[in-house]
């Protein structure tokens, strides 16, 4: 039996998860990457001729395999993951929030092309960016473990495919989890052929697995006795949001913060310390990204966020920046008071079948997880 294995029962032994049978058939394939990490820090340490050998029998044997865990939200997918993380030891490992990588990478190709001087000229100089930045990556770390791995943006799909053919090329193990299987990554997408060859890339380098759990588990946490979520909007939903806020901030005072993010400004209506609050309209109505949230979120621990309108097909940008908010605040775990028209499963009622379709049951399952006794417990440990 595998380290990961035996952690997870004893997991399930002392009540912290529940036991099932999907989970930890994904954690015999994390174990098996995990003996495979072993096996590269043995080679590490033998002689020049054995490392000659041993590479090559690596390759042909394919051992350092990363590995996509896709499935339902809410199924243990990022939990599994982190588990997995842990066990790694420090130096050669990075985990990261998908949004949170691209953003990171965009810097970096800003800054690259800053620093050299670079122009459009040929695919040549394009390329070699692209290797440049996968040298730096890899030394960084040759393990990636990116969480909620998914493509909406063309920018992100047309970087996606030059840089992981480096990466992979310079001996990358990839991790990920995601609510979609490869095969089904930025569906729809503009110019959607012109990714394609990167979802081949992908499916050559990682062993694909289906987390096939019928349990959403994060609405089965207790929920906290402090309400968090309120719904429906009205007169005392306002009440509920306005008490909380003179509870929360206290004696501070508050004022209005513009930030600045590359060059625009994101304005914070009603900031006290490390509490910001906002409109829904000031957060999604507006042309945010995920770097502005970014931003946010490394200034304020706790946000208020008022009048969340019910969203349709009528308001697709809206809702991605919404999608994209929560992810942000649920991954760096953020502290999350909330008046909307309905409650999280109910709050998205559009009709065509779209991405924001697929991806709201995401956000619904974070939005009832945020409200939990566990989650709020977790923030005040990491507020401490």
């Amino acid at each position: 039996m595998g380290m990961l294995r035996k952690r997870y029962d004893a997991l399930v032994e002392i009540g912290s998860l529940y036991s099932d049978s999907a989970q930890a058939s994904v954690v015999s394939y994390y174990d098996a990457l995990l003996q495979m990490h072993d096996e590269r820090l043995l080679i590490k340490n033998k002689t020049l001729l054995d490392r000659l050998f041993s590479k090559h029998k690596r390759k042909k044997k394919n051992l350092l395999k990363g590995l996509y865990v896709y499935g339902d939200v809410g199924r243990g997918k990022t939990m599994l993951m982190d588990l997995f993380f842990s066990f790694l030891p420090d130096g050669c490992k990075r985990r990261v929030h998908f949004n949170d990588f691209m953003h990171d990478v965009h810097d970096r190709i800003k800054k690259h092309h800053k620093d050299h001087n670079l122009t459009k000229e040929g695919q040549t100089r394009q390329w070699n960016l692209f290797d440049d930045l996968a040298t730096t990556l890899v030394k960084e770390a040759y393990i990636l473990c990116l969480d909620e791995f998914t493509v909406t943006d063309i920018a992100d799909a047309m970087i996606l495919d030059r840089l992981f053919v480096a990466l992979f090329r310079k001996g990358v193990v990839f991790v990920s989890t995601s609510n979609v299987a490869p095969d089904e990554l930025y569906r729809d997408g503009l110019n959607r052929q012109c990714f394609l060859p990167f979802i081949s890339v992908l499916k050559e380098h990682v062993n694909i697995v289906s987390l096939d759990v019928l349990t959403d588990y994060r609405r089965k946490k207790k929920i906290a006795r402090q309400v968090t979520y309120i719904a429906p909007l009205n007169e005392k939903a306002d009440e509920h949001m306005d008490t909380v806020w003179t509870a929360v901030t206290g004696l501070f005072g508050e004022t209005s913060v513009d930030i600045t993010v590359h060059g625009h400004v994101v304005k914070v209506p009603r900031s006290s310390g490390s509490v910001a609050r906002f409109y829904f309209s000031d957060l999604c109505s507006k042309p945010l990204s995920a770097c502005d949230y970014i931003a946010l979120v490394a200034q304020y621990r706790t946000f208020f966020i008022d009048h969340v309108p019910l969203l349709d097909d009528t308001c697709r940008n809206e809702t991605k920046r919404f999608i994209l908010l929560i992810d942000t605040l649920y991954d760096h775990h953020v502290r999350l008071f909330i008046s909307a028209d309905a409650r999280p499963d109910q709050l998205y009622r559009g009709h065509i079948q779209t991405t924001e379709t697929f991806e709201f049951k995401r956000t619904a399952s974070r939005l009832f997880d945020m409200q939990s006794s566990d989650y709020l417990q977790r923030w005040t440990m990491g507020d401490s």
